[in-house]
């Protein structure tokens, strides 16, 4: 075996034996050592890992299908095995009295799209958990809503809850998910989306603005009344609220930025 790949697994199985120690020995080995391989080779690519997987006597061929049939196996349940680990850093996060969840969504192949809930941290973001689902658009609300009630269970209650997203996420379903945990979101719109505002449907670009940056009492449709506020973000200093205005997309938040 590759001498960095096992000492990086010798560590990740002692890891993951404090933390899941009812997990089956099988499975926490075989889990460590492609978690080792994975952070050697920097890449999910199923060849390359293939090729660094350090298993004597096979061919990459061999390798390939040793990877496909852990990867499947149904008792490998990624979110417990994220829950013990994606709790202590949320707990890190959570000292500055705000946690700030980032759903995002990545092609994965030609025909499956990978749903992602990181944690912001720092300068960067971890993930916490996924969804994968077989689309070639925007994944389902109910993928959504499954990985918000998985991770929910993992999240501190005496701090405030942010959720940020792309333009795939600004949904009346997701806004009345998140208002009814309680939560903050700040949701990027597309300036063409057609709001309710004074009773009046409009494109949402005609009434944000330079000297109207920022509008409250926003309804996302007729049926759904639930007002939210709409602003527009001027460069990288409210890059969580917008891009650029030159872009012409929109931000929406359920509270005014701090």
């Amino acid at each position: 075996m590759s001498g960095g790949i096992a000492a990086l697994s010798a560590g990740i199985v002692v890891a993951l034996r404090q933390q899941l120690p009812g997990q089956c020995k099988t499975q926490r080995d075989k889990l460590a050592l492609l978690i080792a391989t994975i952070l050697d080779v920097r890449s999910a690519n199923l060849m390359a890992l293939a090729a660094a997987l350090p298993r004597d006597a096979e061919g990459a061929d061999l390798r390939c299908q040793w990877i496909s049939r852990f990867v499947a196996n149904h008792l490998v349940v990624c979110d417990e095995v994220m829950a013990l680990f994606a709790r202590g850093v949320i707990a890190k996060a959570a000292a500055s009295g705000r946690v700030v969840l980032i759903m995002d969504q990545t092609e994965a192949s030609d025909c499956q799209q990978v749903l992602m809930l990181s944690l912001r941290f720092g300068e960067g973001a971890l993930p916490l958990a996924w969804r994968v689902e077989a689309t070639q658009g925007a994944i389902s609300f109910a993928r959504q809503k499954g990985l918000l009630v998985a991770v929910t269970p993992w999240l501190p209650s005496e701090v405030d809850i942010v959720m940020m997203g792309d333009r795939f996420y600004t949904t009346p379903d997701l806004i009345a998910l998140a208002t009814a945990k309680g939560w903050h979101y700040r949701l990027r719109l597309k300036g063409n989306l057609q709001v309710w505002i004074g009773g009046q449907k409009s494109p949402l670009h005609r009434h944000v603005c330079g000297q109207f940056p920022y509008l409250t009492g926003v309804e996302l449709t007729h049926s759904f009344r639930t007002p939210w506020h709409a602003g527009q973000g001027e460069g990288r200093a409210t890059q969580t609220l917008a891009q650029k205005a030159s872009t012409g997309r929109m931000a929406s938040t359920s509270s005014r930025p701090k």
